[in-house]
């Protein structure tokens, strides 16, 4: 039998105004003390370093998550030995202002291979983002629905249904403009080599019956 549903009508794009917010999504872990930070990991004397995006104060990583990110950053940074990180921590001391200060990673959403994507003007309102390659294929999705973008393909606007399925996966669904679509979501480690990237979500996309598979991360709207 399938988990029962926890039902969170998503406000609808302007297209399809109308509709009701019927229930909402179980409470989300405690992240009390904890702090989201997108920046730079990079190798400073033999240690793991975190800059916060739009800073220049760098600090020293603990892993006290047990999240394997220093190996993790070492496969994915290449010769230039930095690579972008979306984390979820703690400072543990009053001098997090200082450089050098500790910061304790408990929490791993994407690294990725980029020097861009400190500056990604859609980040703040995103809940998710899902991708996959053969062929390519995204979805984004917003306070007000999800787009579907697919290669050879007209972008697809579309209202959603959230599912919860317990162990943090969860389903987004929609039945509007005649389409039977579905956005199946796991934690479980991703590599997209497109980027390349590590993503710590697994998706699937299903679409009237048709089945691609990519990787996905929370944006900043979500606070998983």
């Amino acid at each position: 039998m399938r988990a029962a549903r926890s039902l969170l009508f998503v406000a609808l794009l302007p297209l399809f105004g109308g509709c009701q917010l019927l229930q909402s999504s179980p409470q989300a872990p405690s992240t009390a003390g904890l702090t989201r930070l997108q920046g730079e990991l990079s190798m400073v004397n033999g240690k793991l370093a975190f800059t916060p995006c739009q800073t220049n104060t760098s600090y020293r990583v603990n892993d006290t998550g047990s999240t394997s990110v220093l190996q993790e950053a070492a496969a994915l940074a290449g010769p230039q030995h930095k690579v972008f990180a979306d984390v979820r921590g703690r400072f543990p001391s009053t001098t997090a202002s200082a450089s050098g200060a500790p910061f304790d990673v408990q929490q791993l959403y994407r690294l990725e291979r980029s020097t861009t994507a400190c500056d990604n003007p859609n980040f703040q309102r995103l809940i998710l983002r899902a991708s996959g390659a053969t062929p390519e294929w995204s979805v984004n999705v917003h306070s007000k629905g999800m787009v579907i973008t697919r290669a050879g393909q007209p972008d697809l606007a579309l209202p959603y249904l959230e599912e919860q399925m317990g162990d943090g996966r969860f389903s987004l669904s929609s039945e509007a403009n005649n389409q039977h679509v579905e956005l199946w979501v796991a934690p479980q480690r991703c590599v997209d080599p497109r980027q390349p990237s590590v993503q710590f979500m697994s998706a699937e996309l299903r679409i009237n019956g048709q089945v691609q598979r990519g990787c996905a991360y929370f944006g900043a709207s979500r606070n998983d």
